[in-house]
């Protein structure tokens, strides 16, 4: 089914602004511009700058122009989610899906330690299990499908139905990140290590230390990614700079 004109037209704006064409703090063409060059009406081009407006993706400074807003203020879910993922591998997406997932996860295992049952404690025993099966056979895939499998069994054992809906939409961006720093085999061991520390203080009903062992886990989480991750890119990037 063909896209309405105004929905092209906001797809196109948005993927320039994305790609740098048109970055923050920039203002987009004038509206009998854009209409030339999309081959549309300035009513089209309008009826697409008033989503891009809505979603403060950009905004209208009277007898100045439509200036082009930072991604931190856009409000719109999927926009953001498109921004991200074109920079997966930016240090900066890196770090603040970190720092979602510290504020969310570390809650999560502390309400999980209150209302876990069996079955929540069978799932995270049985993932945790098959990470270590996965790490011992040098499975990478295998490695970050059953550490993302604790994570979420954990989300789930918070009887906190919300929990698993606000991690859901980054579960791409999260899968992409834990698979670029689970390829190191000492990192593999750091995250098997520390799901055995939070799974204890889960099974042992203690809410304080399921929250302290999730927040150690996520520091080391930290230290990895700076470690292995961001000084290596650094590092090559350094090189690849000509002389």
């Amino acid at each position: 089914m063909r896209k309405p004109l105004a929905e092209s037209v906001f797809d196109d704006l948005l993927e320039r602004i994305i790609d740098g064409t048109y970055p923050p703090g920039a203002a987009l063409p004038p509206e009998n511009d854009l209409a030339m060059s999309s081959d549309v009406s300035r009513l089209t081009v309008r009826e697409a700058l008033k989503q891009l407006q809505a979603q403060n993706i950009v905004q209208v400074k009277r007898g100045l122009g439509t200036y082009v807003n930072h991604a931190t203020q856009w409000t719109d879910l999927q926009a953001v989610l498109r921004y991200a993922s074109t920079a997966a591998d930016s240090p900066d997406i890196s770090l603040r899906l970190l720092e979602i997932r510290r504020m969310v996860e570390t809650g999560a295992a502390e309400l999980a330690a209150l209302h876990a049952n069996d079955v929540d404690i069978a799932r995270m025993e049985e993932a945790n299990t098959a990470l270590q099966a996965a790490h011992e056979a040098r499975d990478l895939d295998a490695v970050t499908a059953s550490d993302l499998a604790f994570h979420d069994a954990i989300l789930r054992a918070s009887a906190n139905p919300f929990l698993p809906v606000i991690l859901g939409p980054l579960s791409q961006l999260l899968y992409t990140m834990r698979r670029e720093t689970s390829s190191f085999h000492e990192v593999q061991q750091h995250a098997i290590d520390h799901h055995t520390l939070v799974l204890e203080a889960i099974r042992t009903r203690s809410p304080e230390a399921a929250r302290k062992a999730m927040q150690a886990h996520i520091n080391q989480t930290y230290d990895d990614y700076e470690h292995f991750i961001h000084h290596k890119n650094t590092t090559r990037r350094s090189r690849d700079l000509p002389d």
